[in-house]
Order: C-alpha cells, then structure tokens, then sequence
C-alpha cells in the first residue's frame, strides 16, 4: 500500500546502453521497485535512452541514475547526445547552487562514472592492459567509510565489476580545489605494478558514482556468466578456477546480492529524505 501522505518520488533512468543487451537496467528498476514497497513510496521512474535516441529529461525529476554502457568514454567527446547530457548535469549542478530547497540527486554507474571524470579532470582515463570481469572486492577509503553510500557494507566489499576503461592517478589538487572526495579504489594487486583505479568518487553532497555496478544481482550475473561466449572469454582470461569461483559467490548473500541491497538503497534515502524534509 502506498502511503500518499509523502511526497511523489520521480525518478530518471539515463540509459547509456547505445541499445546494446544489458542487465544494468533491469537492476535500477528491480532496485526501485523493491525501495517503493519497501517504504509505501509514491515512486515512478522513466527511462531515457542517451546514447541512441539523444533522448534527455529536463528538471522535473527528484532522482537521476546514469548507467554503465560499452565502448571508450573518450570517443563521445563532442558528440551530438554527450553534448545533451552534460547540458543537463550543467543545469543539475546550478539548481543545486540555487536557493531551490529540492535538490537534485544523481548516482553515476562505469560508463557514466568515467564521463563525468573526465568532465571534471579528476584522473587519466584510459584503456586496460586487459578488461576487468567478475565479483571483486572494492575496497573503501577513509572517507568511504564516513560515507552514506557505503553504510552496512565491508571493507573490502564485493560488486560486479565490468569494464575495458578505466579513472586512475587521481587529480589531487582538482579533488581538493572541487570539494571531491575518492570514496573507494581497486582491489589490491602486489604482483601487478599498475596504478589502482578509482573505484567510487563523492563529487558533491548531491552527486555520487561509482565505477564498478552496484546494480548487478546474482541472477544477471549468472545469466552473463552462463552464455557460452561470454563463459569462453573468461576462462581464457582467467581461467576455469576462477570461473567457478565467480560462481559459487553468486550464491553467497553477503557478496553481490547485499551490495544490490545496499548501497543504491543508502543513496535513495539520503536523496529522499531530503526531499521528504524541504
């Protein structure tokens, strides 16, 4: 039952797919399905499609989630729809510094993540030695473990991570001239003498994202995992030991399916309970 004496909740999915299959956006919708009956919320979401239908919202939503999506976030700069998105983050950015006591909230995902680093020259983006696949441990910083986003969660905690690109060597004098703070990096590699990515990014009270998907469930990670082509690729990559690790850790609760219900959920009640106070 919905409880109408709270405020409407809408919400804008930015769909940076490019109409490529995924399970990023079945994840957000799941997550906000279950957030709404979970607290009796008036909650409706749309969905836009950026990338192939340059299909942007304006300002009426409470709530933005940005998705992951494939290819090189180095390749749209210019482009007609990244031109479109990043108007609209301009146009979020100064309602927030208006006198506007609604603020608008907007969680980043990999792909989206790597965009708007980019826009705010927090690193140096680029391609990896060799793509990074599978449930892997993040691990927080000082101020992750501070953070709203990341209550509940270990340290190190685990997330689906899936991506050719990567955001590292941070900016450290644009993180403390933009008031950001790095949230989480890449798991630790003593074997591997490569800088570790930045792994979730605190951009502003209103605005956070993350470079892994907190949005993966053990059901479409199983349904990657179990497509025949996707299967071969990862144990070329890492081998059949490391495939059936993958898993067996998707019938662990305490790994991916508690982030799902974690960290995405700890960013809509701070959003939310924002709006529900002004």
């Amino acid at each position: 039952m919905i409880n109408t004496d709270k405020p409407p909740i809408k919400v804008a999915i930015l769909d940076l797919y490019n109409g490529i299959e995924n399970e990023g956006i079945r994840g957000f919708k799941e997550i906000l399905e279950r957030y709404k009956t979970q607290h009796e919320l008036d909650l409706t979401y749309e969905l836009f499609d950026v990338r192939k239908n340059c299909e942007v919202p304006g300002l009426e939503f409470d709530i933005y989630l940005s998705s992951g999506g494939p290819g090189s976030p180095l390749d749209s700069e210019g482009s007609e729809w990244e031109k479109k998105y990043f108007n609209l983050i301009t146009q979020l950015e100064d309602h927030n510094q208006s006198d506007d006591s609604q603020k608008k909230y907007v969680f980043f995902v990999c792909h989206s993540f790597q965009l708007i680093c980019r826009r705010y020259q927090l690193g140096y983006i680029n391609q990896r030695i060799s793509a990074s696949f599978g449930i892997l441990p993040v691990h927080q910083t000082s101020a992750g473990k501070k953070d709203q986003t990341f209550k509940n969660l270990d340290d190190p905690f685990y997330a689906v991570d899936s991506r050719s690109w990567q955001v590292i060597n941070p900016n450290e004098k644009q993180f403390t001239d933009m008031g950001m703070q790095l949230l989480a990096i890449e798991k630790q590699r003593p074997h591997i003498d490569l800088p570790r990515a930045m792994m979730a990014i605190r951009f502003s009270e209103y605005f956070v994202g993350t470079q892994f998907h907190p949005e993966a469930d053990p059901k479409g990670m199983r349904s990657l995992l179990l497509d025949p082509d996707r299967k071969k690729e990862v144990i070329d990559e890492h081998g059949r030991d490391k495939y059936t690790q993958m898993l067996e850790l998707l019938d662990d609760e305490d790994k991916l399916q508690h982030t799902q219900n974690t960290m995405i959920p700890n960013f809509l009640d701070e959003a939310i309970l924002s709006l529900q106070e002004s």
